[in-house]
């Protein structure tokens, strides 16, 4: 499987943040990137999570220990979510057809 990646410059460029916020997120574990070439990337599939990160720091004014624990909570969120649905799937055995 491919993964599309952006340079990480030229991101940061379009969209007027500073190249360290991603550095604290690839601390924090919360974006991967990748060095080759002489030039840093992120996949293309963290792009969403990137832009949310994005709008926490600057928007909101939330700092990284915040996103950090945002990040856990909504991951929370959708693990409970899936378990849900699972259990949901496993109860329609037992019903009754009517």
């Amino acid at each position: 499987m491919q993964t599309d990646w952006i340079i990480i410059n030229d991101y940061c460029e379009k969209c007027h943040i500073e190249p360290s916020f991603i550095i604290l997120l690839e601390e924090g574990g919360l974006l991967d990137v990748e060095d080759r070439e002489g030039e840093r990337y992120f996949p293309a599939s963290q792009l969403r999570e990137l832009e949310q990160y994005t709008r926490m720091y600057y928007d909101l004014s939330i700092n990284m220990e915040g996103i950090d624990a945002i990040h856990h909570l909504l991951k929370r969120i959708e693990n409970m979510q899936e378990e849900i649905k699972r259990l949901k799937s496993r109860l329609h055995l037992y019903e009754p057809d009517f």
